[in-house]
């Protein structure tokens, strides 16, 4: 039984290191007593853990926070996923009354003012939302992978979540994009079709674009923000280093291979 400090994080993640996505499942729901939950985004590498996850049929809840500004092919993904596995994916949704102050306040589009208006932004749609959706939990399972970004190029398989107080489990940490890519096509896992459109990584529709050749994968993601660490505010993570503008494509995974089209 492991409960949630920062030795039993890292002896977990030791034990996880070794295993497939199944086992590492199966050991995280054997080890984490208490409510565990998933959070996805949709997104393919959170589509490949839902596959496994559905696949293993445990008790792993799987949730999502519906900001309420996300692009159709989204919401279409996620009507797609509950018919194919015969799940309910539940849904967190921003507090009305802050949503509508923002609103009333900065305009529609008011966190495209200031990167501290995008992380307002980011906070009522979905930090607190996020919060909600973790309360009581032991054990909190993302889609994060090292190679997504030069911020997260050093996520552990298992963390202690000071803050939250649980352990945060990031079973897809050490893939790459192509393993996630491989994974899903063999398994036929339903996915964002925006994928096959430039988009590596897919959030709020006003606030991600596809990325060009040679751009790191969160490139299109708050692009109008001059930042090297781009991040809404989930998974707040200390790298071992900085990384300067400019500099983040030799850190991580380039995107010229997570391609081409992947087959339904």
């Amino acid at each position: 039984m492991t409960l949630p400090t920062p030795q039993a994080a890292a002896d977990l993640a030791a034990q996880l290191k070794p295993l497939d996505l199944k086992g590492r499942i199966a050991l995280i729901e054997a080890t984490i007593p208490g409510r565990l939950v998933f959070t996805t985004s949709l997104g393919i590498e959170d589509q490949a853990l839902t596959h496994a996850l559905a696949m293993a049929k445990g008790r792993t809840e799987i949730v999502t926070l519906d900001t309420g500004r996300l692009y159709p092919e989204t919401y279409d993904v996620w009507a797609e996923t509950e018919s194919v596995y015969g799940i309910r994916i539940r849904a967190y949704a921003p507090e009305r009354r802050s949503e509508e102050a923002f609103v009333r306040e900065s305009g529609i589009n008011g966190f495209r003012h200031s990167v501290e208006a995008r992380q307002a932004c980011c906070g009522f749609r979905k930090v607190e939302p996020l919060g909600r959706a973790l309360d009581g939990a032991a054990g909190w399972l993302t889609g994060l992978r090292a190679g997504q970004s030069a911020n997260r190029a050093d996520t552990p398989l298992a963390e202690f979540d000071e803050s939250r107080n649980l352990i945060k489990l990031n079973p897809l940490a050490d893939w790459t994009r192509e393993d996630v890519d491989r994974f899903v096509r063999d398994n036929y896992v339903p996915y964002n079709v925006l994928h096959d459109r430039g988009f590596p990584s897919i959030g709020c529709a006003p606030c991600t674009r596809a990325v060009r050749v040679g751009e790191p994968e969160r490139a299109g993601r708050w692009w109008w923000e001059q930042e090297s660490k781009k991040e809404c505010g989930l998974h707040v993570h200390v790298p071992e280093a900085d990384v300067a503008p400019g500099e983040e494509a030799a850190a991580f995974e380039t995107t010229q291979s997570h391609r081409p089209e992947m087959a339904r």
